[in-house]
């Protein structure tokens, strides 16, 4: 096998309704010596694109599309005119930060990428955005998460939760169904497996994520409030 998984780190500021969040991202480079897939290309596309090399670009897959997800998507692809994915419930999103244009590929749930001697294997899991997707890859025992699921549990925007029902019906139904050593690389922060996360699950679905906390110094409570419905362990349940 010839294929691995590179990552690079960007930084920035993302406004959300109108309130700053600094943030770092992953960017995640899958492939060999000679092409790659590039995952969330976010700001610094010079950063990306030296990561890179001289390998061809065959594909730039957003997980979401959130801007700092695509940031630097149309200039990564367009090097080598690589085409771009985006799942279609997030295109709204896409066009904040692209207006004048649309991603080439609109993803679907089971869908199929391959680079150098892999797959990666698309998973819906909505939540923090509608379209919010993972790849899978078999082969190299990673999962690429975006926000969904970060080494410290569900993720959040703008420090909330926007649809944590969906969140966790997707993270249980979904993520948690995958061998307990695979590896999780999201868009935010350190690596993690689905061994690590898979114990939490219960106390998230018990209200711990939004119950509120009586530190005056942290932030305030979350608009979710604190109890969690609809929660289905089976995305494919009536």
């Amino acid at each position: 096998m010839t294929a691995r998984i590179e990552r690079v780190v960007t930084e920035g500021v993302v406004d959300i309704d109108g309130t700053e969040h600094k943030v770092e991202n992953n960017t995640w480079i899958v492939g060999d010596d000679d092409e790659v897939i590039v995952i969330d290309p976010s700001r610094d596309s010079d950063k990306i694109l030296e990561q890179v090399g001289e390998r061809e670009v065959l594909a730039v897959i957003c997980t979401a599309g959130l801007p700092d997800h695509v940031s630097a998507a149309i200039e990564v692809a367009s090097r080598d005119e690589a085409v771009v994915a985006l799942h279609p419930k997030d295109k709204p999103l896409w066009r904040e930060t692209w207006s004048e244009t649309w991603p080439d590929i609109d993803m679907e749930d089971d869908g199929i990428f391959g680079v150098a001697d892999v797959q990666l294997d698309v998973m819906e899991t909505p939540g923090v955005t509608p379209g919010g997707v993972s790849l899978y890859c078999e082969a190299l025992g990673a999962v690429f998460t975006g926000k969904a699921l970060q080494a410290d549990g569900p993720g959040k925007l703008g420090g909330e939760y926007p649809a944590l029902a969906d969140q966790l019906t997707t993270i249980g139904g979904r993520l948690f169904t995958l061998p307990g050593d695979t590896r999780v690389l999201a868009a935010h922060g350190d690596e993690v497996t689905i061994g690590d996360l898979e114990p939490l699950f219960d106390d998230w679905v018990s209200g711990s994520l939004t119950r509120v906390d009586t530190d005056t110094s942290a932030e305030g409570p979350l608009s979710d409030g604190t109890r969690i419905s609809g929660i289905k362990l089976n995305p494919d349940e009536d």
